[in-house]
């Protein structure tokens, strides 16, 4: 399975300059390989995040999740997230 160049520019922009709030990834069955999905805007939130992942699928994701620390520091920690979101069924 290779990794699309795209992937890792992505990634670096999310890294160093924040350019983005989350990257979604899809797996490309037809291409053999990894692509960038979904782009998150900066102000853009876990909701946000959570509406782009389709039901029933698989996707990998990074997350750039920002808060403040006790003394009021803002902190940022970047997550690399397995999603599988299913349906709820209620019968």
């Amino acid at each position: 399975m290779a990794v699309h160049d795209d992937c890792k520019l992505r990634f670096l922009e999310l890294n160093t300059k924040m350019t983005h709030r989350f990257i979604v990834f899809k797996i490309e069955e037809n291409q053999k390989q990894v692509i960038v999905e979904n782009l998150g805007e900066p102000a853009q939130g876990y909701e946000d995040f959570a509406a782009c992942l389709p039901p029933n699928e698989c996707r990998y994701a990074i997350y750039d999740f920002e808060f403040l620390t006790e003394g009021n520091v803002p902190k940022s920690r970047i997550f690399f997230i397995a999603c599988f979101v299913q349906e709820y069924d209620p019968l």
